[in-house]
């Protein structure tokens, strides 16, 4: 058996709401030769005359006047599903978001996110995950809501990316430590024992190569792969570390920062996000969020 043709649903709504053949026609913007070719159908999908007539007009059987409140109530709602999405009432929305960060994000962003959602949506809960890679099928197949991090080549070319904000490479040590006095130049910095940030393991950085262009090589005495671990040997060793001063803002008040003597390239930190998420009304709220958020 065939499957029926769901566009007769407008074609029944209109001529059971007209209970006529012409009016129906100019509701719809048919002829109303197309619109007798289209009752005909009903007719026959049906097995009922629907209308029938009366003098010089039309009147339902008593199976379209079965029918017309159903039919009228079907196409009231898809034309409802079909429309645009409408605002969100924040005050009433219950959801539950799941944003993925390098480490650090929480620690520095987090809490004044979590406030600013609680503000305006009680009900929203947010779920942090820490990024482990910058694999993008968790953001496809729905795992995480939003993510950050920086775009690069290997981002999927689909995912939707806005810039949070520029951020550059500072040195980093406790207070106490050599470099926490006097100018430091590229050898002083160099000569020192360093902790190096890479989530992928590597064992050379956008310092190393700054510093092999002048002649110069540092000592690698630790590989972490996140910068909270980073900070917390510095903390308690005479080892040196290069974070991004913004990123980790919250995380280093307690440490000495300086500018390092080598020019590294600043970075631009993203949010990302997959298309099927791009209209929903509640997703571009949390991206408003998150943007404010990072820029105070």
């Amino acid at each position: 058996m065939s499957s029926p043709d769901l566009n007769l649903l407008l074609t029944l709504d209109a001529l059971l709401a007209e209970g006529s053949v012409a009016r129906a026609a100019q509701r719809l913007r048919l002829s109303p030769s197309a619109m007798s070719r289209a009752l005909a159908r009903l007719r026959d999908t049906t097995g009922d005359p629907l209308l029938v007539r009366a003098g010089r007009g039309l009147v339902p059987t008593p199976r379209a006047l079965e029918l017309r409140e159903r039919v009228g109530h079907l196409v009231r709602e898809a034309e409802a599903m079909l429309r645009p999405a409408a605002g969100v009432d924040l005050r009433r929305l219950v959801r539950t978001f799941t944003l993925r960060g390098s480490d650090g994000f929480v620690e520095n962003f987090g809490p004044a996110l979590v406030e600013h959602l609680r503000a305006e949506a009680p009900g929203v809960r947010l779920h942090f995950r820490q990024k482990t890679s910058k694999d993008s099928a968790p953001l496809r197949d729905g795992t995480i809501d939003l993510d950050t991090g920086v775009v690069d080549a290997g981002t999927s070319p689909e995912i939707h990316t806005r810039a949070l904000f520029r951020d550059r490479f500072i040195g980093v040590v406790r207070h106490g430590h050599p470099l926490s006095n006097g100018p430091i130049s590229p050898a002083r910095y160099a000569a020192g024992r360093h902790v190096l940030v890479s989530r992928q393991g590597l064992d050379r950085g956008l310092v190393d190569e700054a510093l092999q262009a002048l002649g110069l090589q540092r000592e690698i005495a630790s590989i972490v792969d996140g910068f909270c671990a980073a900070l917390a040997l510095v903390s308690v060793s005479d080892l040196i570390s290069a974070v991004p001063e913004r990123y980790t803002r919250n995380l280093r008040g307690h440490l000495y920062s300086f500018a390092l003597p080598v020019t590294t390239p600043e970075i631009t930190v993203s949010m990302l996000w997959h298309p099927r998420t791009n209209s929903d009304p509640a997703h571009k709220w949390l991206r408003d969020c998150v943007r404010q958020v990072c820029a105070q």
